[in-house]
């Protein structure tokens, strides 16, 4: 029975999903392009089987204009051969960087824009191609892998490598996606609370990936505070019991401070509290903080991570009074 085009790429993108190639943040038609590019280099069409595959070995390789060919023939595509860059720039960047496609095959040497610049299907994968739809795919599969780390994984470690461990003051540890906002709120969990909020526990924790990192909502709940929103709360929240206070804790990197108005909205909100609120604006510098000092509420705390033994108290006449000076 002769295969559809569309039957032939989707079981190309079945292969190279279990080769792992990322494929979840591309649209429909890239990924239909990159299984159609991969079809050109193994020269496969609706009536070949998938052992007639042909790699490098082959001698089998084509130029960014000769895949545009090979897929307006044979694929059902009017590609303008102009385009011939998005080639290598999208369609074949994943498959290339993963390893299953060859650059520069037959002139290790070419530029990226030579003419004599071709691509062409690895050898080490080709037999994984061949297999497909046969008892021994998966065998011939996991040992490819087993013997090449694939692109997904190789990803995963990478962004699992540059996370942000935090460790709380009961020892408990989490991990931030990396970025200086995540930065500064790794150093109020590390620094500010244990030398202002005593034994407090975290009960919320935003995160520039994961709007609730930690969300102890029934223990919010307990407190009376309001339904939980992202957009309504600042980064963190911590609670003394020991005290009774509640640190509303607010991270400036790209939003502002807690300012007049942030601070009626959040007043109107947590009116049913049976906690006292402590509400904190926290900068990584002081730099940074004279930018936003002119929207800072009073009756507000400002902590700056460079000094964080120190707080600015917009307070009023709460702490007005001599410091003892200090006695050798």
């Amino acid at each position: 029975m002769t295969k559809t085009i569309d039957t032939l790429v989707e079981e190309t993108l079945h292969i190279l999903n279990d080769l792992g190639i990322p494929m979840s943040d591309l649209t429909q038609r890239r990924k239909l392009m990159m299984a159609k590019s991969i079809l050109a280099l193994l020269d496969i069409k609706v009536n070949n089987s998938w052992s007639n595959s042909k790699s490098l070995k082959n001698k089998h390789a084509c130029r960014s204009r000769e895949i545009i060919k090979y897929i307006n023939k044979n694929l059902g595509e009017k590609i303008s051969e102009g385009s011939y860059d998005d080639i290598r720039r999208k369609h074949l960047s994943l498959p290339v960087e993963a390893g299953i496609v060859l650059k520069a095959a037959f002139n290790k040497n070419a530029s990226t824009n030579d003419g004599t610049r071709k691509f062409a299907i690895n050898d080490q994968v080709i037999e994984v191609f061949r297999a497909y739809k046969t008892k021994d795919y998966s065998k011939i599969l996991n040992n490819y892998l087993s013997n090449n780390k694939s692109l997904k994984d190789r990803l995963n470690r990478e962004r699992t490598m540059s996370l942000l461990e935090v460790n709380f003051p009961d020892n408990k540890q989490i991990k931030f996606s990396p970025g200086e906002h995540n930065e500064l709120q790794k150093k109020i969990i590390e620094e500010f609370l244990p030398r202002f909020g005593g034994v407090s526990e975290i009960l919320y924790i935003g995160d520039t990936e994961n709007k609730f990192k930690i969300l102890e909502k029934e223990k919010l709940k307990e407190l009376g505070f309001f339904e939980i929103s992202h957009d309504k709360l600042p980064d963190i929240l911590a609670y003394s019991k020991s005290k009774n206070w509640l640190f509303l804790i607010e991270a400036v990197y790209s939003s502002g401070p807690i300012s007049e108005m942030r601070k009626l909205k959040l007043d109107e909100l947590t009116q049913n509290l049976k906690c006292e609120i402590i509400y904190v604006t926290a900068f990584n510098n002081k730099d940074i903080f004279r930018k936003h000092i002119k929207d800072i509420a009073w009756e507000t705390e400002v902590w700056i991570a460079e000094n964080p033994s120190h707080l600015i108290h917009f307070n009023g006449d709460k702490f007005l009074g001599p410091y003892k000076k200090e006695t050798n």
